[in-house]
């Protein structure tokens, strides 16, 4: 697959850039595997666009991971936490930042808006950095870093967060704290969608997947053969492993809450189609002409021309389908990305009564 096939015009005031004022308030548009848009509805149509399901979705939390520093010059560095290096004791992370030609290792740093203080200890490429974080005041590293940071909203979200933020760009499953982004298809939940969907005969399961920016990274390449994936860290419960096994002899839909699902899902399966359960860590790559062995419908956001998730809905949906679809979505003036509108990719046979 080519990068120029993952184009489409999108007018740029389309890209929304606040929550709706419900979080299950969004348009969704319901495409059929193979045959494209099928219809166009709302989010609170999902407990009946399909028959009784497993929706697996993704109870990462994310990490007030945006913090400003300063040097010894009062010169800015702006740094994104991206994951721990160092096991449970989070002192040493990786992150990526903004103005690092003048760094240098052991140069100290320090953060804005808590007592805590941060040495660079190697640079990488494409900015990425390896830190240490030395909290101070008898805080903890990450006391620390909530005190600190900031929700670390998508660069296409043109504002400054706001305490808004810090709850709408969580999803109600949020529980383990380590992604640097939303799963931004979780967003749309909320006790009264969970309520009818339990109505409707579905099923809701969990797994972690740690987002982190190597997900949003750009093609810098045409052929997507040659795009590196950087890994993320995964785990499936024992109990999501069970649920999966049981909804596949029942022969009911298993359901991707978002690309993050999909990919930890299929990263953790075999050949069968059969779940691991665990920890791992996963480069996967889910593209055309990959054919799914666990997901078999997937919701999800809208997603970046260009980009790795745009592959993977194409791949899900097919590359046509998909892309048509986008193109009726703009005409009708759909919101796009993490705060915007949705899309469910479902097998025909797997139709409910809506």
């Amino acid at each position: 697959m080519q990068a120029s096939e993952l184009e489409y015009d999108l007018p740029p005031e389309l890209i929304a850039q606040t929550p709706p004022r419900e979080r299950d308030g969004a348009r969704m548009a319901v495409l059929d595997i193979g045959r494209g848009l099928v219809r166009h509805g709302h989010v609170l149509d999902l407990p009946t666009a399909l028959r009784p399901s497993l929706f697996v979705v993704n109870d990462t939390r994310v990490l007030p991971a945006r913090l400003h520093a300063r040097k010894a010059t009062q010169g800015k560095v702006e740094m994104l936490l991206v994951e721990p290096l160092d096991g449970t004791h989070d002192r040493r992370w990786s992150a990526l930042a903004r103005g690092v030609k003048s760094l240098r290792p052991g140069m100290k740093l320090t953060i804005d808006g808590a007592p805590l203080d941060a040495v660079v200890r190697a640079l990488r490429e494409h900015g990425e950095i390896e830190l240490d974080l030395e909290p101070r005041e008898g805080l903890t590293v990450r006391e620390a870093i909530a005190r600190a940071g900031q929700v670390p909203l998508p660069p296409y979200i043109r504002r400054d967060p706001s305490e808004d933020d810090l709850s709408r760009y969580q999803t109600i499953f949020a529980n383990a704290e380590g992604s640097v982004a939303a799963p931004t298809a979780g967003l749309h939940f909320t006790p009264r969608l969970l309520e009818a969907m339990g109505r409707a005969g579905h099923a809701i399961a969990r797994v972690t997947l740690h987002v982190g920016p190597g997900t949003f990274a750009p093609l810098r390449v045409e052929s997507l053969d040659e795009h590196p994936m950087h890994a993320e860290r995964y785990e499936v419960p024992e109990e999501t492993s069970v649920a999966i096994a049981r909804a596949r002899g029942e022969r009911r839909p298993i359901v991707a809450v978002g690309t993050t699902v999909c990919r930890t899902l299929e990263a953790a399966s075999d050949e069968s189609g059969a779940v691991r359960a665990g920890p791992g860590r996963t480069s996967i790559f889910i593209r055309p002409p990959y054919t799914m062995r666990v997901v078999d419908a997937l919701f999800t956001n809208f997603h970046l021309p260009r980009s790795t998730l745009l592959a993977l809905v194409m791949a899900m949906g097919g590359t046509e389908p998909v892309r048509r679809a986008y193109e009726e979505c703009v005409r009708e003036r759909y919101r796009f990305f993490s705060y915007g509108d949705a899309m469910l990719v479902r097998r025909a046979s797997d139709r409910g009564d809506g």
